[in-house]
């Protein structure tokens, strides 16, 4: 995943799951990157990563939506 960046995180997996959704439906290709705990849910983050080159386009998209 070198050429890839995250554009979103949250701690909660449905918020990540909304913005992954929003992205794909756009034509961008997005992934989700869990780094919680799988024992303690309380450590960690979870990313919306997508490539470097639509990074841009990313963000606009995600700040212009109702999230």
């Amino acid at each position: 995943m070198d050429n890839w960046t995250s554009v979103f995180e949250t701690d909660q997996l449905y918020k990540a799951e909304l913005v992954k959704d929003i992205l794909c439906n756009n034509d961008i290709d997005a992934v989700i990157l869990n780094q919680k705990d799988s024992s303690y849910n309380t450590f960690g983050e979870i990313y919306v990563m997508v490539s470097e080159e639509e990074k841009g386009k990313a963000e606009e998209i995600i700040k212009n939506s109702s999230l």
